[in-house]
């Protein structure tokens, strides 16, 4: 399986986990220029959560969650600022990381912040 479906398939298991989990969800893939969010959506709380999704089939290495660069971050802060400047919104944000390694998905809150 290329890593474009990978990836696709990933965030389709993030999505149904998120909605178990209370949130509705309000963007997938949401693009800035070159950059872009994989997932926006509101918590049960209220918060505008920006989603990454992260996934390997093996952590011999490294986390999913541990692949987020300082780059990476940056770039998801940059299309986050875009998206409530142009959406016009007024409420609490919160960069959330969704990481699924060998199937077990797990939802790291406030992983990062502006």
């Amino acid at each position: 399986m290329d890593r474009v479906l990978k990836g696709r398939k990933a965030e389709e298991i993030a999505v149904k986990f998120l909605r178990k989990k209370g949130y509705k969800i309000v963007e997938r893939n949401w693009r800035f220029k070159r950059d872009e969010v994989d997932i926006i959506a509101v918590d049960r709380d209220g918060y505008l959560c920006f989603v990454e999704v992260r996934s390997r089939s093996n952590s011999e290495f490294v986390l999913p969650e541990e692949t987020i660069t300082k780059e990476k971050r940056k770039n998801i802060i940059r299309v986050a600022k875009a998206y409530i400047q142009k959406n016009n919104i007024d409420k609490d944000v919160r960069f959330d990381v969704v990481s699924i390694l060998n199937g077990e998905i797990k939802l790291l809150r406030d992983a990062f912040r502006l």
